[in-house]
């Protein structure tokens, strides 16, 4: 954001120039702030805060995935990955973060590291639950009609297991938007910078502090959106049902 000055010992008030009314009383949403600092601000922070996302549930899911299919096929390893997952998922973000930079640093790779983590509690639980939720019954049919272990597995319990995947898939992905804030405390990265930014302003300044926190909202809202689409499409089973 940019400077801040004090204008013969009153308030402080933000350096742009020639504030606007708004400006000048720190008003709780000031449009002319908005526009002129959409380009510089706003965008480069959103875009920053949906990449940390999408690389972070994108690895989560891989390896979530990889721990389903050994817990759900080895059944007495399923405990000990939870229980490995739960406890990721307990560690608040902060201690995380402490625990990681003297290893990685200051850096994004220490902030996708904790986000990932997070994200194995939810999808490990939700792909492994769908995969156990396919009756016995439609297992038998497969078995019957002849098909192999692994045929019976790609044709008849992955597709099946499909909305309570996704369904971890939307949860992971709206927490992940929302810690993913916490990341300013490391790295100028993501809508979490300009928050804190102007939390720690003079004042407070508003403004910036409902734009950066709306945008943040307003994506895990689109996201969840786009994944419950995405859902419905590959399960037109379930909406007939």
């Amino acid at each position: 954001m940019t400077g801040w000055h004090s204008a013969g010992g009153g308030p402080v008030i933000p350096d742009f120039g020639q504030p606007s009314a708004c400006l000048k009383h720190n008003g709780w949403f000031c449009t002319d702030w908005m526009s002129k600092h959409w380009g510089d601000v706003l965008q480069p922070a959103l875009v920053q805060h949906i990449q940390l996302t999408v690389i972070a549930v994108g690895i989560g899911f891989g390896i979530a995935f990889l721990l389903a299919l050994v817990g759900f096929r080895w059944r007495f390893l399923d405990a000990p990955l939870g229980g490995f997952t739960d406890l990721l998922y307990t560690i608040p973000s902060l201690a995380l973060f402490q625990l990681l930079v003297p290893l990685t640093g200051l850096t994004v790779t220490t902030v996708e590291i904790a986000l990932t983590s997070y994200t194995l509690f939810i999808l490990y639980r939700n792909i492994v639950a769908g995969l156990r939720a396919v009756p016995a019954e439609v297992l038998e049919s497969a078995r019957g009609m002849g098909l192999t272990r692994r045929q019976t597995f790609f044709r008849v319990e992955l597709p099946l297991a499909v909305p309570a995947i996704l369904a971890g898939l939307r949860i992971a992905t709206v927490a992940t938007i929302s810690i993913a804030t916490v990341a300013a405390f490391l790295i100028q990265d993501g809508l979490g910078h300009p928050i804190f930014d102007a939390i720690e302003t003079p004042d407070l300044f508003k403004t910036e502090l409902l734009a950066s926190g709306g945008l943040a909202i307003l994506l895990a809202l689109t996201a969840d959106g786009l994944l419950a689409y995405a859902q419905r499409a590959l399960t037109p089973w379930s909406r007939l049902r």
